[in-house]
Protein backbone atom coordinates (compact mmCIF):
# COMPACT_ATOMS: atom_id res chain seq x y z
CA UNK A 1 0.00 0.00 0.00
CA UNK A 2 1.74 2.80 -1.04
CA UNK A 3 -1.21 5.44 -1.19
CA UNK A 4 -1.66 7.44 1.16
CA UNK A 5 -3.91 10.40 2.00
CA UNK A 6 -2.24 13.97 1.19
CA UNK A 7 -3.46 16.93 2.88
CA UNK A 8 -3.88 19.50 -0.01
CA UNK A 9 -1.06 21.81 1.06
CA UNK A 10 1.83 19.06 0.77
CA UNK A 11 3.81 19.97 -1.98
CA UNK A 12 3.19 23.61 -1.56
CA UNK A 13 6.20 25.69 -2.31
CA UNK A 14 6.34 28.18 0.01
CA UNK A 15 8.59 30.46 -1.96
CA UNK A 16 6.30 31.09 -4.46
CA UNK A 17 4.30 33.18 -3.35
CA UNK A 18 -0.06 33.27 -3.97
CA UNK A 19 -1.12 31.27 -6.36
CA UNK A 20 -3.46 32.88 -9.35
CA UNK A 21 -6.84 32.47 -6.97
CA UNK A 22 -5.15 34.08 -4.51
CA UNK A 23 -3.92 37.33 -6.67
CA UNK A 24 -7.42 37.51 -7.70
CA UNK A 25 -8.81 37.53 -4.87
CA UNK A 26 -6.81 39.97 -3.00
CA UNK A 27 -7.49 41.86 -6.52
CA UNK A 28 -11.25 41.91 -6.06
CA UNK A 29 -11.04 42.86 -2.14
CA UNK A 30 -8.72 45.53 -2.50
CA UNK A 31 -10.80 47.20 -5.88
CA UNK A 32 -14.07 46.84 -3.84
CA UNK A 33 -12.01 49.06 -1.02
CA UNK A 34 -10.79 51.78 -3.27
CA UNK A 35 -14.42 52.06 -4.45
CA UNK A 36 -16.05 52.37 -1.32
CA UNK A 37 -13.64 54.97 -0.02
CA UNK A 38 -14.25 56.34 -3.28
CA UNK A 39 -18.14 56.51 -2.56
CA UNK A 40 -17.16 57.32 1.20
CA UNK A 41 -15.23 60.40 -0.08
CA UNK A 42 -17.66 61.85 -2.58
CA UNK A 43 -19.97 61.82 -0.43
CA UNK A 44 -18.20 64.14 2.54
CA UNK A 45 -16.72 66.32 -0.35
CA UNK A 46 -19.77 66.84 -2.27
CA UNK A 47 -22.59 66.63 0.25
CA UNK A 48 -24.46 63.94 -1.97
Amino acid sequence: MSDQWRSPSDGIDEMRGASEDEALYVTGWTISGLATLGVIVAVWMFGI
